[in-house]
């Protein structure tokens, strides 16, 4: 009986021929990683349980990018406790301001994930590296902290969805409308500690930022990982970047899946989820007139210059509505240096938006574009739970780049082929 790619990356790494789903394995992990939020619990842990040295000072990373640039003094001194360790353990991979980015996107860009890795990190969207073929999932502080002293961890090894993308993408739709399309099929639950495996013939003509995007938000739909079979695309990716081998792993033909669903893009429109779930889609010629006061665009979802370049197009040489707010969040400093070589912060500028430093501001109600009661936000992010961006009372669409930029020219929710 074969193997999915997951279960060949979970049986290479836990040194086992083969593994199965349900199984507890235990694990060498490649990379492990906090950020301002979960790291400094990971090193109070780490210290409590007589930690002296990380197993690796090469593979452990940590990235202050949550509150970062300090938004007060709590996060200071988050930061700062970061800071200290990293320095004490001389760990080569810690980045703040000025170098540093959005996690998610800033790790893939430097190459320090690459293909066939079995990566953890601190933070529920670690999910996303699985775009390059490596099995990256999300664990808890003390878990990180355990993973940072030994280099290991515990697994059991989840079943696999198989997903089936074919035929041909429409104008304006990415990657981020057919995770959302995906979701909004399965509901929030439908791949609950289950890997989502996406494939097809569709998927093999998607960038990598359509891919990071997918994967970033396979844990909406509950998944435990969400993995693409590598390809031509990712090694063009990683070659040039990547800073150890790297292996392709792919999936058998007599593989065992929980289940297959087939999707056929050519049914699908730029997405929107409404509030307050990631599941609550439909398409944006059904979005209806909804009111909108501000967009947001960036996030480890959509904050790669491939999404940049999408706002801008169809920004250039429009304004956006009076009263509303558009802000724009480049995902790391490469990101924002070449969107600005390109020529992209002048459209963006000239819009009437402004341009934040890499953060994940207020995708997580941190900063840098918080909601007021009331106020509604369609936003490139990846959750709208209820407050998820300030207060309890305002919203949160969730969209791609595409209908953010739409949505700030006419100040209610529109697509692309909306606009004179």
């Amino acid at each position: 009986m074969g193997m999915t790619i997951s279960e060949k990356i979970l049986s290479r790494h836990a040194g086992l021929d083969a593994v199965r789903p349900g199984m507890l394995i235990n694990a060498k992990v490649d990379i492990a990683h906090g950020n301002d939020i979960t790291a400094p619990i990971a090193i109070d842990a780490f210290c409590k349980a007589g930690g002296k040295k990380v197993f690796d000072r090469t593979r452990v990373v940590l990235i202050p990018d949550h509150f970062s640039p300090n938004k007060d003094i709590d996060s200071a001194e988050q930061c700062r406790m970061m800071r200290d360790f990293a320095r004490e353990q001389e760990l080569v991979h810690y980045y703040e301001v000025g170098e540093a980015g959005v996690e998610h996107a800033l790790l893939p860009e430097k190459g320090i994930v690459v293909p066939g890795d079995l990566t953890v990190g601190a933070d529920s969207h670690t999910c996303t590296y699985g775009a390059l073929g490596a099995f990256s999932t999300g664990v808890g502080s003390t878990d990180l902290a355990a993973a940072m002293m030994t280099g290991e961890l515990w697994f059991k090894v989840p079943e696999t969805m198989k997903f089936v993308y074919h035929g041909k993408l429409n104008p304006w739709v990415g990657g981020k409308d057919l995770i959302l399309y995906t979701i909004g099929m399965i509901g929030v639950d439908g791949a609950i500690y289950r890997a989502m495996e996406f494939t097809g013939e569709t998927v093999a003509e998607l960038t990598m930022a359509d891919r990071f995007a997918m994967s970033n938000m396979a844990i909406e739909a509950g998944g435990k990982a969400g993995i693409f079979i590598p390809d031509a695309v990712t090694e063009a990716y990683v070659q040039g970047r990547a800073l150890r081998p790297w292996t392709f792993y792919t999936s058998d033909p007599d593989a065992v899946y929980h289940s297959t669903v087939d999707i056929d893009v050519a049914k699908i429109e730029p997405q929107v989820a409404f509030p307050h779930l990631p599941s609550n889609t439909r398409g944006i010629s059904a979005a209806g007139d909804v009111k909108i006061d501000q967009s947001v665009i960036g996030s480890c979802t959509n904050g790669r210059i491939e999404d940049l370049r999408i706002a801008a197009e169809v920004l250039k040489g429009r304004r956006i509505a009076p009263g509303f707010r558009l802000i724009v969040i480049p995902a790391t400093p490469a990101v924002y240096r070449q969107a600005m070589q390109e020529g992209l912060f002048a459209v963006f500028l000239d819009a009437g938006g402004v341009i934040s430093p890499p953060t994940c501001g207020p995708c997580l109600g941190g900063y840098m574009g918080i909601l007021a009661k009331g106020e509604r936000c369609v936003s490139t992010t990846n959750r709208n739970f209820v407050g998820r961006m300030g207060h309890a009372g305002s919203e949160v669409y969730l969209a791609g780049p595409a209908v953010a930029a739409a949505t700030a020219v006419l100040g209610k929710l529109a697509g692309p082929d909306q606009l004179k």
